[in-house]
């Protein structure tokens, strides 16, 4: 089955019962058992729903796994996933991650002492030498947030199985449409839902889908224990953002790449990041490994005075946090998305004061450039 047909056919599709060709929204807690301890496979909704079993099994198909979650949150399945790990571990992460992860591994998981390192995974050999006694995990984001930086997921996946490491990947940039990490060696991947699988701002979750039963079931454990799960109407609407995934991803891209033409050449623009650039030095690996770039983008304007004022005068462009929604977005990450990592690590990363980042939505490629255009050029 290909891309777009499993995005309409993968997983549970319908109603069985009322012959309904959309999963209903099984709005309930409880569920009635024909004796103590005899029910039909569900018993509670925070260990389990019809609803979200759907959304679950569509995120294993379109990964190519053998067992997905749904979270509340992004943030929730990368807590959950971390919590597979004991006081005293040690993980190998992207230097260049998420704002929201940095956060997370320095401020909180480090209270339970999860030692963490970060590297540029671009690089395998600076992964290799982070490896300690320790080590049981390397974490990585693949296109990177915000520098767009590619990391060799079969390279990874080699280090890890050489060191008995788990490899997690979070494909949120590049989506299962463009990219399965399982399928290059990975043993976990995730998603920050709330954007391009979901598509419309109208929604926030998180999906992970692993390779193996023993994952599976410990994962299981985990989210049932801490409750971090997503509700029915919530995994009802990723389900319906799932069927067009393929048809936005590819109207985005296109409008990615000739933004990315466009601001090559402007003068006011001193550097483009986008690993559809053949000049990128993560080109190469990422046309290897997936079949598209993704619609992120960023771009420097060299200085945080300029950058808010590009900020101020598009029109198309909507000034917001999150990504990968149907409508293209903007955003300072040295103030929004990566405010949290401290500033003389985000210039050590190249997260300068004047990087714009641009989520690419499907509107007209036209009016955005235009947008981009009357905003520069001021």
């Amino acid at each position: 089955m290909r891309a777009k047909t499993k995005m309409i056919h993968g997983g549970i599709t319908g109603d069985e019962q009322t012959g309904a060709v959309s999963v209903p929204i099984y709005q309930v807690s409880t569920y009635k058992q024909e004796s103590a301890g005899n029910h039909s496979g569900y018993e509670y909704s925070r260990t389990g729903n019809p609803t979200r079993h759907a959304l679950e099994t569509v995120i294993a198909d379109l990964e190519n796994g053998k067992s997905g979650f749904a979270f509340g949150s992004g943030m929730a399945a990368i807590t959950s996933v971390m919590m597979l790990f004991d006081s005293g571990d040690h993980i190998v992460m992207t230097d260049d991650v998420y704002g929201g992860s940095y956060r997370l591994m320095t401020s909180v998981i480090n209270r339970f002492k999860l030692n963490h390192d970060y590297v540029d995974t671009s690089y395998p050999e600076k992964v290799e030498a982070a490896i300690q006694e320790n080590t049981k995990a390397i974490f990585i984001e693949t296109p990177t947030n915000p520098l767009l930086k590619i990391t060799d997921l079969k390279k990874m996946a080699e280090i890890a199985k050489k060191h008995n490491l788990l490899l997690i990947v979070d494909n949120t940039f590049a989506t299962p449409y463009w990219q399965q990490p399982l399928d290059l060696g990975a043993d976990i991947v995730l998603h920050s839902a709330t954007k391009y699988i979901g598509g419309h701002s109208d929604v926030v979750a998180g999906l992970v889908a692993v390779n193996a039963a023993d994952l599976a079931e410990r994962l299981h454990f985990i989210q049932n224990s801490v409750g971090a799960v997503l509700g029915p109407q919530d995994s009802w609407l990723l389900m319906r953002g799932i069927k067009t995934l393929g048809l936005r991803m590819e109207a985005i891209e296109a409008n990615t790449k000739k933004i990315m033409e466009f601001l090559q050449d402007h003068d006011h623009v001193s550097e483009v990041y986008y690993p559809g650039l053949k000049s990128h030095p993560g080109h190469d690996t990422a046309e290897g490994q997936a079949t598209g770039f993704g619609g992120m983008l960023s771009f420097d304007v060299g200085s945080g005075e300029k950058a808010d004022n590009v900020l101020d005068k598009v029109t198309y462009f909507t000034l917001a946090e999150s990504l990968g929604a149907v409508e293209s977005l903007i955003s300072i990450p040295a103030k929004m998305t990566h405010a949290s990592i401290p500033r003389e690590r985000r210039l050590e990363l190249g997260i300068t004061d004047g990087l714009i980042r641009l989520s690419v939505g499907i509107e007209d490629a036209d009016d955005l450039i235009e947008d981009l255009k009357s905003a520069l050029d001021l």
